[in-house]
């Protein structure tokens, strides 16, 4: 091609940055360009008829502390980090958020040496833990029973859909433009950059493309001819609501099973003061699967045929029975919540929303524990970003950003 041809074609961008998805991490990632490198044209890319429909919007609004995670990975980094973020954040703009501190409770003995191993993580991740017996529960508690605790005071709740809007706005502000109802279904790369087609037929060239698609990264991502080596599995979380939520103060959790990524039947005093309890963890029918008639044969069948979804099945099937009991029984799911609250009782629950964790899972059926960023020519993928992403997604939103402009 010649120089002035090559002049031509990149007149004809109509972006420097094209992100796809419009949950919190995407608008963190236009939020921070527009701040790192003001004058970068960013279009955002939404399905959806709003930003924040799907995993931002259906969480229990927890800002994490980082107490769990591996030290030295990301999530540590970037939840640490992040929750002071967070926290300085909704400070400044306004937004609805509490500090309200939480205790993970051992219930039985052979947790105790878990909860141990928790301090010492915590510790490691730089957060102060405090160590509690039976008596100092009922102090923070006086409904909830254990042999041992931890309080963590760095943690809080928030509105992460309120966050996701004010970034959009600020993004917006900066000249970034955020369009939903606009869903890609064609990738074009090319030496000069990349074209992407939505279904309204709306056609867009950007030099370089992010994608941050949650539900859908790993599809987007072979739409743009890379092969992730990783498919999402989409497991629900089924909550409730505490009819009478004066019997939890603040956020109470239990003690997680390290084999597993997710944190168990927990309890949380929202920002509006209702008290959700969960979520348990099902295998979803459809990537948007959120209760047992949303099934997608088309999406059901891409899961099915991944051999990670069998590796699965056939190492946790004891686990996975046991939340599909509790899926399917709402006195089962009251048993297990009694563990920590005697008090509640399957009256005391009532069915609210359900959100869907998009879940990385590579073939061998390895539950991918870390967030994972990768990059090839002109695309930054974020291919596992579930929680705590939304408490991370300040400090994901710029490591993004850096490795975009260093594309640019």
């Amino acid at each position: 091609m010649t120089r002035t041809g090559r002049r031509r074609v990149v007149s004809g961008f109509d972006c420097d940055v094209l992100v796809i998805g419009g949950g919190i991490v995407g608008l963190s990632t236009a939020y921070a360009l527009t701040r790192s490198a003001p004058g970068t044209r960013v279009v955002v890319l939404e399905k959806e008829e709003a930003p924040a429909r799907h995993q931002t919007g259906r969480n229990s609004g927890v800002i994490h502390s980082g107490i769990y995670y591996r030290p030295g990975s990301l999530k540590a980094r970037y939840a640490v980090t992040g929750a002071a973020e967070m926290v300085k954040f909704c400070a400044e703009h306004g937004l609805p958020h509490r500090v309200t501190g939480k205790l993970i409770v051992a219930t039985r003995r052979d947790e105790l040496p878990r909860l141990h191993s928790l301090v010492q993580r915590g510790r490691e991740n730089g957060i102060p833990v405090r160590e509690l017996g039976p008596a100092q529960i009922a102090e923070y508690e006086p409904g909830v029973r254990g042999l041992a605790a931890i309080h963590v005071g760095t943690t809080g709740v928030c509105d992460y859909g309120a966050v996701a809007e004010q970034l959009a706005v600020l993004a917006g502000a900066a000249g970034a433009e955020v369009r939903c109802g606009e869903e890609v279904v064609v990738v074009d790369r090319r030496p000069w950059g990349v074209a992407v087609r939505t279904a309204s037929g709306t056609v867009l060239r950007a030099r370089a493309l992010v994608n941050c698609a949650g539900l859908h990264c790993d599809r987007v991502a072979r739409l743009t001819g890379d092969d992730p080596e990783m498919r999402i599995v989409p497991f629900r979380g089924e909550y409730y609501e505490l009819t009478d939520p004066s019997l939890v103060r603040g956020l109470v959790y239990p003690v997680p099973d390290p084999a597993f990524p997710f944190l168990g039947v927990h309890l949380t005093r929202g920002i509006d003061g209702s008290v959700h309890v969960g979520p348990n963890a099902v295998p979803a029918l459809a990537r948007e699967g959120y209760g047992w008639g949303v099934v997608r044969p088309g999406e059901l069948a891409a899961t099915l045929s991944w051999p990670g979804s069998w590796h699965i099945a056939r190492r946790h099937w004891r686990y996975g029975a046991g939340e599909l009991r509790r899926s399917l029984s709402k006195e089962a799911f009251a048993q297990e919540v009694r563990r920590l609250l005697p008090a509640v009782t399957e009256e005391a629950l009532r069915p609210t929303d359900a959100g869907v964790r998009a879940q990385a899972v590579l073939r061998d059926g390895t539950l991918v524990d870390d967030f994972l960023i990768r990059e090839t020519r002109q695309v930054v993928h974020v291919l596992n970003a579930p929680s705590p992403a939304a408490t991370a997604s300040l400090p994901i939103g710029r490591e993004v950003a850096r490795r975009v402009r260093a594309m640019l």
